[in-house]
């Protein structure tokens, strides 16, 4: 009497392969969020889910609802983006900071998903406690500027700082601009904001060529 082999079932896939498999999804997942969000922040799950080559069914798999997915996506965004504020080191605070708007820029989707996420009054705090490092940055270089008398005097270095957050979220949000334009006309909305002549940002620019040419 002949023994015939029964067919794999769908749990005698290795684990490994499993857990490897589950680990793209997620990955594939956010970056379409990421990607989606960036264009339309009130996109849907199914939305997302297809852009991610994947079923609704399989997006639940991973997020139980679009709050959590929101939430990983600020996180990851965030860890990225303050990852970009700890490694700008120019004693210059107008380079330092025309650099970071450029690096923060060149981020693309991640940084317009998470300014579109920050958008809405439900996420806002925790897109704020999210960005500390980042903000904090920030405030170091509005400090330092003013006290070296190369940014405007006329507010605090507090006001300052929300000046140029609230500017860079707004610009940064922009899909007009493309790899060429963009990194320039970033970096010289930032630097017009703490004081810098149209002439003075040239200046800076020219002396300073990697700000806009940083791969």
């Amino acid at each position: 009497m002949s023994t015939q082999e029964s067919p794999a079932r769908p749990d005698s896939v290795p684990t490994r392969e499993r857990r490897s498999d589950a680990t793209t999804n997620h990955k594939a997942l956010l970056h379409a969020a990421q990607a989606v969000l960036a264009e339309n922040p009130q996109a849907s799950l199914d939305t997302i889910a297809q852009a991610a080559g994947l079923s609704r069914r399989a997006l639940y798999g991973h997020f139980p609802d679009r709050e959590t997915l929101l939430k990983e996506v600020i996180a990851l965004g965030a860890e990225r983006f303050n990852a970009i504020a700890d490694v700008i080191e120019d004693t210059d605070p107008r380079v330092a900071l025309a650099r970071l708007a450029v690096r923060l820029w060149r981020e693309a989707s991640a940084v317009r998903a998470a300014a579109n996420i920050a958008l809405s009054e439900a996420h806002v705090a925790e897109t704020v406690r999210s960005l500390a490092p980042l903000r904090r940055r920030v405030r170091e270089l509005s400090n330092t500027g003013i006290a070296a008398g190369v940014f405007r005097r006329d507010v605090s270095p507090e006001v300052l700082a929300i000046l140029i957050e609230e500017t860079a979220r707004a610009t940064l949000r922009q899909t007009r601009l493309d790899a060429e334009s963009g990194p320039s006309a970033i970096a010289r909305v930032v630097l017009s904001i703490v004081g810098l002549s149209w002439t003075e940002q040239a200046e800076l620019i020219e002396s300073n060529p990697d700000i806009v040419d940083q791969a």
